[in-house]
């Protein structure tokens, strides 16, 4: 027995289990990140999806947000709980600048209302069907979203990033040809998207948690561009010359003088100027015909119509005519008949007649002006 505040040995041995089991489980995921990269991560996917809610705004012409990310570690065998079945993957590799991938997942029913909108529907009734044309379409989408995303990203690092063509597909943890990074732990970047009024959901992107660290490490220490590298060698050079000038005190003008003095004097040449000559244009237009050009265009056919005259009737008019109707024309007895020359009129002539023959005798030749405005 014990007294009043002392414990038992049965208390004691079951606080000394109590706490050894405690402290044998330790979780992989706890401080595998520190709060630097995590912020770090958060600034990479806040910048870069930023840029890619603009590009992916612009293909479904909808209003789409994107907030703010919240980086977390998982295991890989959390995720068959976090993502079931109803999930698409998108899984984007980085081909130029950084070399890794990441994985884009968001639900079945807002990769349908992104397919629909990009196949040209309202997104307020997508399809229940997603095949290959939806995942295609879907594809594009995360493949334009991650080209401008990359873009962002060859600022930030100060290199150009490239990537590959996305593969798409369902997310399946379980299978073999998982698009899921082979890794035990994972980074996973969580946002909220807003397509208008048609999703209000989450996107997550998850990373190789080796390829997270190396972005952080980049991003933390970026590679100074070549032209800053050629400038930074290139000052020391002009740093010692004015040394070298100063450090000789004893004559400071001499040494002035000799810089100063003009090396190089422009040499002055007699140069001969002429005025410009132009081509004499006076004769342009002229009355003065090609004859040769023209030689070639004489025997060139044309259609000579002459119209006595116009009239308008209607089917009904046209019908009911017969032998030995009359049709009434717009033009007065006496009045000239046009002329046409392939349609296009040109002159007025009278009607005569010439052993047995209709002719026109012509009386009026259209001026050059009229003759132009009627080929219009």
């Amino acid at each position: 027995m014990v007294s009043g505040d002392m414990l038992s040995q049965d208390e004691i041995d079951a606080l000394l289990n109590g706490g050894s089991s405690s402290s044998s489980i330790v979780d992989p995921t706890e401080d595998y990140l520190s709060t630097i990269e995590k912020d770090a991560l958060g600034e990479i996917g806040n910048i870069s999806f930023g840029s890619a809610a603009t590009a992916l705004s612009t293909l479904l012409n909808q209003k789409v947000e994107i907030t703010t990310p919240v980086v977390s570690v998982v295991k890989r065998i959390e995720l068959k709980d976090e993502f079931p079945i109803p999930h698409v993957a998108v899984q984007v590799t980085y081909t130029e600048g950084i070399e890794g991938a990441n994985l884009l997942v968001i639900e079945k029913t807002d990769a349908q209302i992104i397919a629909d909108l990009m196949l040209g529907g309202e997104g307020t009734n997508p399809s229940p069907d997603f095949g290959e044309l939806q995942l295609s379409a879907v594809g594009e989408a995360m493949n334009q979203m991650m080209g401008s995303a990359s873009t962002s990203m060859s600022t930030m690092f100060n290199k150009k990033v490239d990537i590959s063509p996305p593969k798409i597909d369902f997310l399946d943890v379980e299978s073999d040809n998982s698009l899921i990074p082979n890794q035990e732990i994972l980074v996973k970047v969580s946002f909220r998207l807003k397509v208008g009024n048609l999703i209000d959901s989450n996107i997550m992107q998850l990373i190789d948690a080796e390829f997270s660290k190396n972005l952080v490490y980049q991003l933390m220490n970026p590679e100074p561009p070549a032209e800053q590298e050629a400038v930074a060698d290139y000052r020391p050079a002009e740093e010692t010359k004015p040394q070298s000038i100063q450090s000789d005190y004893h004559e400071p003008h001499v040494r002035h003088e000799s810089y100063s003095q003009p090396s190089y004097q422009p040499q002055m040449r007699d140069v001969s100027v002429q005025p410009a000559s132009f081509s004499d244009f006076s004769d342009f237009g002229s009355s003065q015909p090609e004859s040769k050009n023209l030689d070639m265009l004489l025997d060139i056919p044309l259609q000579v119509t002459v119209e006595l005259g116009r009239t308008k009737k209607t089917i009904k008019d046209i019908l009911e005519m017969s032998a030995g109707s009359i049709i009434e024309l717009d033009k007065l007895a006496g009045e000239p008949v046009d002329i046409f020359v392939n349609h296009k009129m040109i002159a007025k002539g009278e009607v005569v007649v010439i052993d047995e023959n209709f002719g026109v005798r012509v009386t009026e030749i259209l001026s050059q002006r009229d003759r132009l405005e009627k080929l219009k």
